[in-house]
């Protein structure tokens, strides 16, 4: 199991000191130091305010936060959580990737999603309904111009004749796709390398636009769904992460969390076919965000690392 960790700006208004760089590479610092796989940046360059009030939250952007993390870190990977795709022209996001992939030694993760908020598109003058197409024509070009020179794509939103974009990726970074329906569980099939579903019980679910998925139960229905997809393709399930956060034994940054119930629950994330666990961690403070970070490797990281949990 691995385990990635997402920059805790989810307050508002948030802490000062998670918006500087020197605040960034101290937090990737950290996780690092306690065994932490991965680390990422949400992507929401225009919000709007009603989101914001209503439990939104502001953002930096994943590209250029990420290089940061690049810069003050060797081994974490970089793992946008996650890249709305149809918010830019997929050159773009092509380049800046494999920017990213080049300066880190091969270690970013592009993991996308189409994304929902309506007033986000509009101010992004991208059609909020067509994020579907949108999504995968980006997904088509990105994996094109990364393998090969001279690429050619006509799409809703771009016309690209005859495209070379170096420097290619030696190795093309792994495409994680986000999302909760039974479309996203396609692209993963198609040309994905990662499913990265979240937590939407029954209200979030339709608020987003997306299919419940509330616990256990229903991940596992999703994972075996996926499996079926993969091998009907003639693709290997064991060769496709799957990343999830794990609810067992409470808040990590929490007086009561119950270690023993939360490696509980991380082996029954395990036995349905998660690879990533995702930690949450707060933000009201870098100071204590980076002690949970620090306790968690020891008592959560560092155990199962150690196959004594």
């Amino acid at each position: 199991m691995r385990f990635h960790v997402t920059h805790p700006l989810v307050h508002r208004p948030y802490h000062p000191g998670l918006v500087t760089g020197a605040g960034v590479a101290r937090l990737a610092r950290a996780a690092e130091s306690a065994g932490f796989d991965g680390y990422g940046f949400t992507d929401h360059p225009a919000p709007t305010q009603r989101w914001l009030d209503h439990g939104g939250h502001d953002a930096l952007d994943p590209f250029v936060a990420l290089g940061f993390v690049a810069a003050a870190t060797s081994t974490i990977r970089l793992v946008p959580n996650i890249v709305v795709l149809p918010y830019r022209n997929p050159f773009v996001v092509a380049k800046a990737a494999a920017t990213l992939d080049a300066l880190s030694g091969g270690r970013f993760t592009l993991a996308a999603g189409v994304g929902y908020l309506e007033g986000e598109y509009a101010a992004l003058g991208v059609d909020h309904g067509d994020r579907a197409q949108l999504f995968d024509e980006s997904l088509e070009a990105i994996v094109a111009v990364w393998s090969g020179d001279d690429v050619t794509v006509d799409g809703r939103g771009f016309r690209a004749h005859g495209i070379t974009a170096h420097p290619r990726p030696v190795v093309p970074p792994p495409i994680w796709i986000g999302g909760n329906s039974g479309a996203a569980r396609r692209r993963v099939a198609e040309r994905g390398d990662g499913w990265c579903p979240f937590p939407a019980p029954p209200g979030l679910a339709r608020y987003v636009g997306t299919a419940v998925l509330d616990g256990p139960a229903t991940l596992a229905e999703g994972i075996a769904d996926l499996r079926r997809r993969l091998e009907a393709a003639g693709r290997d399930p064991a060769t496709v992460d799957v990343a999830f956060s794990c609810p067992a034994g409470g808040d990590p940054a929490g007086d009561h969390f119950d270690v023993e119930a939360h490696l509980q629950g991380i082996a029954e994330l395990a036995g349905i076919g998660v690879t990533w666990v995702h930690v949450g961690i707060p933000g009201d403070d870098p100071e204590r965000a980076a002690e949970v970070l620090a306790r968690y490797g020891e008592s959560v990281i560092a155990p199962l690392r150690k196959g004594t949990p």
